[in-house]
């Protein structure tokens, strides 16, 4: 089934309740989108996953898409607390996929449970804070609170979308972005994506990471805009958290959605050494990609 077809369900949380849905059967994989999107951001990446023999939710983050705007914390670690959440009320450890700050948050949620967590995909993640001087750091929220504010700031925020698809466009990114757009104009949206942006701080995450036990494969584009490097950010990450990784080419900060052919290949090669599943002689191959750069640490 289609995610975006998909029953919408609901996690209780203790300040307002998360949107999620289930496709699939077989082990247990959790997948968030990141900051200001959409979780049918995954539409290409969920009928591999399922169809290779696994059970798939895909959640709204706090103040997104279906999910609440009640909510008045935000950030890394309280995301990876609803990951937590969403394993335990599904029953089962899960393989968890996030990407940009969701990815932060699964980091956080393995070093956190590693009962709750049997593996984590990170897809250009954030695992330390990129901005160590204060100062630059509360004039960077400063301007946060500017962009995402009435009445620009769901345009501007489409228009930053749009940019970090460096090189290689899915082909209904416009469509996506207009549906982030109409979400951000519903009463309280554009808030929670203010107050999101404004608590974020990575460094909750980064004393976090020698925690982390819990086997992890790393994507990054090799276009991402958010690091002046991809290359150096993916030797750094693998090593700081003995994971596998590589360089997804011609990709920025959504290699999800852009380069599907090459993620769902290595994220399904990652799954069937994590959580194996009986073979399907239907699914796709899950040969992991050669791309350049790739590192394994």
């Amino acid at each position: 089934m289609d995610i975006s077809q998909a029953e919408i369900r609901y996690l209780s949380r203790p300040e307002g309740r998360l949107a999620y849905t289930v496709t699939g059967t077989g082990p247990l994989v959790i997948a968030l989108p990141g900051m200001g999107d959409l979780r049918a951001v995954y539409r290409d990446l969920a009928g591999p996953i399922t169809q290779a023999g696994y059970r798939l939710a895909v959640m709204d983050l706090r103040g997104h898409g279906d999910s609440d705007t009640t909510f008045t914390t935000h950030g890394d670690a309280v995301t990876g607390t609803d990951i937590l959440a969403l394993a335990d009320e599904l029953g089962e450890s899960a393989v968890v996929i996030g990407n940009s700050m969701s990815s932060s948050a699964a980091a956080w949620a393995a070093a956190e449970r590693p009962d709750a967590v049997a593996g984590i995909v990170l897809l250009n993640p954030f695992l330390r804070e990129p901005m160590s001087n204060r100062f630059a750091r509360a004039a960077m929220r400063l301007l946060y609170r500017v962009m995402f504010a009435r009445p620009w700031g769901a345009a501007l925020w489409g228009s930053y979308y749009t940019g970090l698809n460096k090189i290689t466009k899915a082909p209904w990114l416009d469509e996506h972005v207009r549906a982030i757009r109409s979400s951000l104009a519903e009463p309280g949206r554009l808030r929670s994506l203010r107050h999101l942006a404004v608590q974020l701080d990575h460094a909750e995450v980064e004393v976090r990471l020698p925690e982390v036990a819990a086997p992890a494969l790393v994507l990054i584009g090799d276009h991402d805009p958010d690091f002046g490097s991809p290359a150096d950010e993916l030797a750094w990450a693998t090593a700081a958290i003995h994971a596998e990784g590589a360089l997804i080419p011609d990709a920025g900060h959504y290699p999800h959605a852009q380069r599907p052919d090459l993620v769902a290949p290595a994220a399904l090669a990652f799954l069937s050494k994590v959580r194996p599943t009986a073979p399907n002689p239907t699914a796709p191959n899950p040969t992991a990609p050669q791309a350049a750069g790739g590192t394994n640490a």
